[in-house]
């Protein structure tokens, strides 16, 4: 369902809101459910570096940034040895626990149909997210797939947004909407001028995004489909 479908960020931004000209897109657990495969890897690398696994609550509350962003606290100095180990396990068996999260494909499909500019911009390493988008033969659907290391700075710089967008002479603010399912999506939204979008199945707590809350809330690809061609 829609969660606003006004503007709340002041009086002087209370506009119905119209349908973009672009939107930009998370890829883990957004497009496609990944948490399996990064629990794995994530889990095998963390015992590789005698440290505890986690649960699976504790990869979703957790894994958020991109490994350049978030490795060095968790590692030290051997982060980048962590993102090696991460990076072959992850490379072993990510293709066969990848799942598209439903009616996502049918969504992308749509509104490729209808003209909209379709990007990914995800923290997922730019390399492993492109073999993620060509396996599900999903490449032809969007006109840039942005991932961790591509831009200057990653999620939640607004950085690879403006990669993203580079050479479609469409600006940000209305005409873009960013659509993701955590708070390090809703706060690159905002910095780069888009709309948040929050794609989940439950709505957003009252204090979940105090800082960066989204303007929509829909709770799956089929009803964004659907809110996107009615506007």
């Amino acid at each position: 369902m829609i969660h606003s479908p006004r503007r709340e960020r002041g009086s002087d931004d209370a506009r119905p809101l119209s349908r973009p000209r672009a939107v930009i897109f998370d890829w883990d657990n957004t497009l496609i459910d990944s948490w399996s495969a990064i629990q794995d890897a994530q889990n095998h690398t963390l015992v590789a570096f005698d440290m505890r696994p986690w649960t699976m609550e504790e990869t979703r509350q957790r894994v958020r940034g991109s490994m350049r962003e978030t490795y060095p606290t968790l590692f030290g100095d051997k982060w980048e040895e962590a993102g090696k180990v991460f990076h072959s396990r992850f490379m072993e068996r990510h293709l066969e626990n990848m799942v598209p999260l439903p009616d996502a494909e049918d969504m992308l499909a749509t509104l490729s149909e209808v003209g909209l500019y379709l990007a990914v911009v995800s923290n997922k390493k730019g390399d492993l997210l492109r073999t993620e988008v060509a396996h599900l033969n999903w490449s032809r659907y969007f006109s840039r797939v942005v991932g961790a290391q591509d831009a200057v700075r990653d999620k939640p710089s607004p950085e690879p947004v403006m990669l993203a967008l580079d050479g479609s002479n469409i600006a940000s603010r209305d005409d873009v909407w960013f659509v993701g399912d955590t708070d390090v999506d809703l706060e690159c939204a905002v910095r780069a001028g888009c709309v948040p979008v929050l794609l989940r199945e439950t709505a957003p707590e009252a204090k979940e995004f105090v800082d960066y809350p989204p303007v929509v809330h829909v709770s799956g690809c089929l009803t964004l489909s659907k809110v996107l061609q009615t506007l």
